[in-house]
């Protein structure tokens, strides 16, 4: 998938008035996600995204040797992404499945199944919610 289509589809699911805010929902999503998952995670993740969206979730890495995988719950995944983007907190719930949908779809391999299952189950849950509800 291209970035434009990426955004684009961001976009459209997360209903969101300008590209600028899709790329925003992007950025503070991955960047969370990056956040969470362990560093070697992100990095496949991100070899899988276009350049410019897989460079989210290299941004909160932690070189040296030490790996990210930092352990924080549903609750601090919303008010991270909802901090970094500017949005309330259902939004910011709305506004990550979005991004993790598309992300889910830009992806093969089963590499989204292996970041699930390095999520705690309240936030696959909030994964496996959908945008549409």
């Amino acid at each position: 998938m291209q970035h434009d289509d990426f955004i684009g589809q961001v976009q459209n699911r997360a209903r969101l008035p300008s590209r600028g805010d899709a790329e925003r929902a992007c950025r503070a999503t991955l960047e969370t996600l990056g956040e969470r998952i362990p560093e070697g995670l992100a990095d496949n993740l991100a070899a899988q995204l276009p350049v410019e969206i897989g460079e989210h979730l290299r941004r909160t890495e932690i070189y040296g040797g030490r790996g990210s995988g930092e352990r924080f719950d549903r609750h601090d995944f919303i008010e991270r992404v909802s901090s970094r983007s500017g949005a309330d907190e259902p939004k910011a719930a709305f506004l990550a499945r979005a991004v993790l949908e598309v992300t889910d779809e830009a992806t093969e391999g089963g590499i989204m199944d292996k970041i699930y299952s390095s999520l705690s189950p309240d936030i696959r849950q909030l994964v496996a919610a959908g945008s549409t509800d």
